[in-house]
């Protein structure tokens, strides 16, 4: 890294002085004394990755690193921020109870990582967040009369009516689950196996088969093979049309009858229109039948639930009621996905059960397979590679492999069954024929693109499933592979994450590439951009190229996958290195270790100093960089006050002066929102320095940078141009968006300082990385990649986690996630090598 007196000069007196010389973690500089507003506050919400163990409850700093965390000191409520990937429901008690949390200290709902997080006393309801792990579960604080939170509301309450691209998305996610509904339906009964189990897999397998003639059969896990799709010659364009309106919210009648039976147990009257919404028609009968279902209300918490009941049922309410077991499952398997996991080992269900006070965690499990809301499945466990075969029995008699019992619930499981089958269409409908043909006729591209992309151009010519791997400087290979194909008469289309990812691989194309070649991968599936369908209903390409795929959830995979049709290519490109998706899943990470199909790794370095940083940090390696012209500088501090005032100082002085590069081109980059430097203080601080005015739009004031969170996982930034009475009026990357006044709070936020989570996937000129002394718990090796990795030209680390930062780089990888698309895809596909 630079050394010290050649970074941006500052005086003593408040020049931010660019050290460095020192590595991050070792550096120490005699600055002046700094002051902020926002100064010693704990950080409670940092974005750190998911666990790998289930963790119910949020409370954890460290799916994605879920930056929700309740901040000490929050107000006694019920909440969620969204946007941060996922429903937020924050428990701080989780961390005093050791019990297995859904890791809500990620930022991103999986490792993507970015969570909601429990709002300081000042402000209440939910805020949008990262778009990475939304697990944050709120800590009530205390309790009203039986026991429900005191106040509160939930990313659900919030009214929006709003026509919006979110609303595209989910509509076009609703029809694909009922697509995969009708699949479930038709496919053949269970298969026979587990006679041998015992214990716990032998009574959780004789859960499944005691309702296999009830009113709702239990999911299978295989299906036969697809009928055949039938690619039609011309497609259908799609015009762009406004998105659909979201689901009628509940009528008047029904909030109030639900208010009512809230106020009987001294729940807030603010759940009243969530829970109508989430319970349905007759959401007061539902209550009063079973208390516990308030747990489906995004941010309600277990004890919460328990005070609502007790309140309701009196001498009734026991531990041991089946409805309270039931609906515990239930929300720690909610909670699992939140930080990632799309499933649970059994025992490790159980043992959070146990530790909810649920007397009998396997009746508990067994009630809610029984009932279909959760699903039961036994993979076969890999063997270790090279361990012994088990020997054969003497009668000839096949030794049952040792199985994994796991327990999902239904959306995430199907979700996954449906990728997998849709990526082992793909690997299987492109005959060895066509193969061999495409090799003659896409060889000269490949030979005269030479290197990795040669290699990526052939691979892509013989299979219909590729994976491609690379940092930023990689994304001219596939896009050289887009232009290879197109060339030769291909419908051709490249999906990026973000908007930023969609402009930046335009510009390999140039202004004379087809409408609809680059898009977003939310645009793709909601009809808003891209090439259209066909009459079946697939996307009209014989190639898709998807970038950023780390970011690829399950759910969001799956689409992809059901919407290609037979013998279509598809690519995936990423960065194996950053954070993973926001939702549940790490697709991309899955593909790769199940090798299933070809895996081309680019050969192109990232350029410059900051280059050769996050290629290293990639390798686990914090080295010393030659940065001649202060392309990466270290700026040391010894608190969050200090940290914040040498931020402002770099952003509005330091860089545009010494680097050249203006303010609104400078990104500032911090673990969490809250804390003394998380994004709400630095947000603050940069606001007052940037932008100052009274905030009179709900606390944003025309020419306020923002980031805008139209779902969760994905974030645009923007600037707040004027509001009115239709709402706040929005300037996105050159696209003019309005923001309902109903949905400001919970879709938009400042954006001078983001998490890497909600970073993810963007790119800035200059990048401020800030690293507060409380927010260590929060780092990982993900995290510093992502974060550093964001600064094109420049980057300076306000330094203030000393030894932590090389440890982080050097010991903390992601922290696993529990899926199954591994197991399902090598069940249809043999590994490639």
């Amino acid at each position: 890294m630079s050394q010290a007196g050649s970074g941006p000069e500052a005086d003593t007196e408040g020049k931010s002085r660019h050290e460095g010389g020192a590595e991050p973690g070792t550096g120490t500089g005699d600055h002046g004394s700094a002051e902020s507003e926002a100064g010693g506050e704990p950080v409670a919400d940092a974005d750190a990755e998911h666990s790998g163990a289930p963790e119910v409850d949020a409370g954890d700093e460290s799916r994605a690193g879920a930056e929700g965390e309740s901040e000490p000191g929050s107000a006694s409520r019920v909440g969620s921020e969204p946007g941060d990937g996922g429903e937020p429901v924050a428990d701080a008690d989780a961390r005093r109870s050791g019990a297995p949390e859904v890791d809500a200290g990620d930022e991103s709902r999986a490792e993507a990582e970015g969570g909601a997080e429990a709002d300081s006393a000042s402000r209440d309801g939910s805020q949008p967040g990262d778009g990475g792990d939304g697990d944050g579960e709120v800590d009530a604080g205390g309790e009203s009369a039986g026991g429900a939170a005191s106040e509160g509301t939930t990313g659900e309450a919030a009214a929006g009516g709003e026509q919006s691209e979110a609303a595209a998305e989910i509509a076009a996610q609703r029809a694909l689950r009922e697509k995969i509904a009708e699949r479930k339906a038709a496919k053949e009964g269970p298969i026979a196996a587990g006679g041998k189990l015992s214990g716990t897999a032998a009574d959780l397998l004789a859960a499944v088969r005691a309702v296999e003639s009830g009113e709702r059969p239990v999911a299978t896990f295989s299906e036969p093979a697809p009928a055949p799709r039938k690619v039609a010659t011309e497609p259908v364009r799609r015009t762009p049309a406004a998105a659909p309106a979201r689901p009628a919210e509940p009528g008047a009648e029904a909030v109030d009858a639900v208010r009512a039976v809230l106020a009987e147990g001294g729940a807030p009257a603010a759940l009243a229109a969530p829970a109508a919404a989430v319970l349905g028609e007759g959401a007061d009968g539902a209550l009063r039948e079973d208390p516990w279902q308030l747990l489906r209300v995004a941010g309600v918490r277990p004890e919460q639930a328990d005070g609502f009941a007790r309140a309701l049922l009196g001498a009734e309410c026991r531990p041991d009621d089946e409805r309270r077991g039931r609906a515990v499952t239930v929300w720690l398997l909610e909670q699992a996905a939140v930080a990632g996991h799309t499933a649970l080992d059994a025992p490790l269900l159980a043992d959070a059960l146990g530790k909810r006070a649920v007397p009998d965690p396997d009746e508990a499990v067994q009630s809610a397979i029984a009932e279909g809301d959760a699903l039961v499945f036994q993979d076969a466990l890999e063997e270790a590679p090279g361990a012994t075969p088990a020997p054969a029995q003497e009668d000839g008699e096949e030794v049952e492999r040792p199985v994994r019992v796991l327990v999902g619930l239904e959306r995430y499981a199907l979700a996954e069954e449906s990728l997998a089958d849709g990526l082992a269409r793909l690997v299987n409908s492109l005959s060895k024929d066509d193969g061999s043909q495409a090799l003659a006729d896409w060889e000269p591209a490949a030979a005269a693109a030479g290197g990795s992309t040669g290699e990526l151009i052939r691979a892509v010519a013989g299979h219909g499933l590729v994976l491609h791997t690379g940092a930023e400087a990689a994304r001219a290979e596939p896009a050289a592979l887009v232009q290879a194909a197109a060339r030769l008469g291909l419908r051709v289309c490249a999906a990026a994450h973000s908007v930023d990812g969609r402009r930046r691989l335009s510009e390999f194309f140039g202004p004379s590439a087809p409408e609809g070649t680059s898009v977003t991968v939310a645009g793709l599936l909601s009809g808003a951009e891209g090439p259209g369908r066909d009459q079946d209903g697939a996307l009209a390409v014989d190639l898709l190229v998807v970038l950023d795929a780390p970011q690829l959830d399950v759910e969001t995979a799956a689409m992809l996958a059901e919407s290609l049709a037979d013998g279509a290519r598809l690519v995936l490109s990423g960065d194996p290195a950053v954070l993973w998706s926001a939702g549940p899943g790490r697709v991309f990470a899955d593909l790769l270790a199940a090798r299933v199909c070809p895996q081309i790794a680019s050969r192109t370095p990232d350029p410059g100093p900051v280059g050769e940083l996050v290629s290293g940090i990639a390798m686990g390696e914090l080295t010393q960089v030659e940065a001649p012209g202060k392309e990466v500088v270290i700026v040391p501090v010894r608190d969050a006050a200090e940290a914040i005032h040498r931020t402002v100082q770099l952003v509005a002085d330091s860089v545009p002066r010494a680097i050249g590069i203006p303010s609104e081109q400078t990104q500032v980059i911090t673990p969490g929102h809250g804390g003394a430097a998380g994004t709400r203080a630095l947000n603050a601080a940069l606001k007052e320095r940037l932008n100052p005015g009274p905030g009179r739009f709900g606390g944003f004031d025309p020419g306020d940078r923002i980031a805008y969170v139209p779902a969760p996982g994905r974030t645009v930034p923007g600037r707040v141009v004027r509001a009115d009475a239709e709402g706040l009026h929005l300037d996105c990357a050159g696209e003019p968006v309005v923001v309902p006044q109903n949905a400001v709070e919970r879709t938009v936020r400042h954006g001078w300082a983001l998490t890497a989570h909600q970073a993810v996937g963007l790119r800035w000129p200059a990048a401020v990385v800030v690293l507060p002394g409380d927010a260590t718990q929060a780092l990982s090796r993900p995290w510093v990649y992502t974060a550093f990795g964001r600064g094109e030209r420049h980057l300076s680390v306000v330094h203030g986690a000393d030894a932590a930062l090389p440890h982080a780089v050097a010991e903390i990888p992601p922290k696993p996630r529990t899926t199954r698309l591994g197991t399902l895809l090598r069940a249809q596909v043999p590994p490639t090598q």
